[in-house]
């Protein structure tokens, strides 16, 4: 059978295209039965005996052939790549792909993403099974309660450098998988604050527009030999709405993880590796970082809902797929019985108040009370047939080690929210910044005085080499009371927005990933100076 498939926008050419190889019907005759064409539409790695990952090709032929069968599909474009190439999202469930349309359904919106590093496949497999599966009928009841959004190629440039040694020791796809960074050398999942790629801006556009109440993020995880099958991650930033995280932690996450041991017998765990705090200390399982600049945490501090899935490196990548696509089942079967508690969940962090709160701008990991059980695994290694480098593949092997957690995050630098931000005119690179995030910004009229507050700066430190194309900053000072003498052109930035948690994060001058963080603002910072942004009324 042939791996991949012309593409075709109509369902006429599918059918011709696919008549020989199912083997009935005929161009000229009748319309080829939309079953049979589903029977034989496969993924590159179901083609190739998962041997191979899709191509982007792949992946746009897979999806014009599919969403053509089902009127309540719907491909579009939302955004494009460095190189040009389009980014594709089915929107599933609505009469259009419009985001008015899908608002006016009243449904549930879920978004569902794979591919933002490229060696992690399983995203973007199992993601094109979902819809092949939705357009047999196996998901109907999944539509009549949510608007599903599904991105299986973010990271589309980085998709289209394979190599057969992208991520080391992984075990496959040994005919080669794509890199981690975009076409600028950009990690797309550390871009989500500053917005340097085409791609991150294309998705705040995206969930601006459409506004999903769920996000899921599909990755591959490596390194530590534990014995779960995927792991999982809630957003971890301290300032995540309460309603949002005891959701995930209480219910939806311990629910999926018993769904998916039921049916498979697979354990799954929140994400973490096996880290030595200490030359004294025990191990402890550890998770990764707080800041927004990772997904699941950015979509945290839009008050919503972030879902982050690793699948295990060391599986077979027919496992990894089928560990994915399960996650991904029960993730929205849990949506599908509890679709009005999510949108509580997430109407209520919309209503929690920001101006005159504290939020946390700085936080540390946590350790656990107490040690908690974790199951540790094992390793073969074998070797690539092609380039006889080392693989590892999980060997059928577990064992349960006590050991404490560092799982969460507390805040260590809080400020109290003001009711607005005053931008001077020379910062139109940060208000575009703003606007691309989807913040309301105001004009204001004519040239004013603001009595509120400004930041003098007492310190600054660089880091010692680049990251992400940038040398973070970190700044100290102090607020204090200040009338300042705002020109023509300034802009206010309102705290009490549906945004105000993540404006908080991205304009106060210590944040520990907000614009000044990430050097947005050096030309107008210096020690002795003010900070240019104001706090005002």
């Amino acid at each position: 059978m042939k791996s991949g498939i012309m593409r075709i926008r109509g369902r006429a050419g599918v059918v011709c295209v696919l008549a020989a190889v199912v083997g009935v019907g005929a161009c000229g005759g009748g319309d080829l039965d939309r079953r049979d064409v589903l029977e034989a539409l496969q993924t590159r790695p179901e083609a190739t005996d998962f041997i191979e990952t899709s191509r982007y090709t792949d992946v746009m032929d897979f999806l014009e052939t599919v969403v053509p069968l089902d009127d309540r599909m719907h491909l579009i474009t939302f955004g494009y790549t460095t190189e040009g190439r389009s980014l594709p999202m089915v929107v599933v469930g609505a009469p259009d792909e419009s985001p008015d349309a899908v608002r006016a359904t009243g449904k549930l919106r879920v978004y569902l993403q794979g591919g933002i590093h490229s060696g992690e496949v399983p995203g973007k497999e199992s993601l094109q099974m979902l819809l092949r599966e939705i357009a047999q009928g196996r998901h109907d009841a999944l539509l009549e309660e949510m608007v599903l959004l599904v991105a299986p190629i973010y990271n589309a440039d980085g998709a289209e450098r394979v190599t057969l040694d992208n991520r080391p020791l992984q075990h496959g796809p040994i005919g080669g998988m794509g890199q981690r960074p975009n076409a600028m050398g950009l990690d797309l999942n550390r871009d989500h604050m500053k917005l340097d790629a085409p791609e991150s801006r294309a998705l705040t556009r995206m969930l601006t527009a459409y506004d999903p109440h769920v996000g899921v993020d599909l990755h591959t995880t490596n390194g530590t030999h534990h014995g779960y099958h995927l792991t999982y991650s809630p957003p971890l930033h301290p300032d995540t709405p309460e309603s949002i995280d005891a959701l995930l932690r209480d219910r939806w996450l311990p629910e999926t993880t018993e769904g998916m041991l039921q049916r498979t017998g697979w354990h799954t765990y929140y994400y973490g590796n096996v880290f030595p705090p200490g030359p004294d200390e025990e191990p402890g399982w550890a998770t990764f970082d707080a800041r927004p600049r990772f997904g699941t945490n950015y979509l945290g501090l839009r008050n919503r809902i972030g879902i982050l899935s690793e699948a295990y490196s060391y599986l077979t990548l027919r496992d990894r797929i089928e560990a994915t696509r399960i996650f991904v089942e029960e993730i929205l079967g849990f949506a599908q019985r509890n679709a009005d508690a999510i949108e509580e969940a997430v109407d209520a962090a919309d209503a929690l108040p920001i101006v005159g709160q504290e939020v946390g701008i700085r936080s540390e990991i946590e350790r656990s009370a107490d040690p908690v059980d974790i199951l540790m695994g094992a390793v073969d290694t074998v070797h690539h047939p092609y380039t006889g480098e080392p693989m590892h593949l999980r060997r059928e092997e577990t064992r349960t080690v006590p050991m404490y957690e560092w799982g969460s995050f507390a805040a260590v630098h809080t400020v109290v929210a003001p009711d607005a931000y005053y931008l001077p005119p020379e910062l139109a690179n940060v208000v575009e910044r703003l606007r691309a995030h989807g913040v309301v910004v105001e004009d204001v009229e004519g040239a004013n005085f603001v009595g509120g507050e400004a930041f003098g700066v007492t310190s600054a430190t660089s880091a010692e080499r680049p990251f992400q194309g940038r040398v973070e900053r970190t700044f100290g000072g102090v607020w204090r009371p200040e009338t300042v003498a705002m020109p023509e052109g300034t802009v206010r930035v309102p705290v009490a927005q549906p945004l105000g948690r993540l404006v908080v994060h991205l304009l106060e001058p210590e944040a520990e990933d907000g614009f000044a963080n990430w050097g947005l603002l050096d030309d107008w910072i210096a020690v002795g100076q003010d900070y240019p942004v104001v706090r005002g009324p």
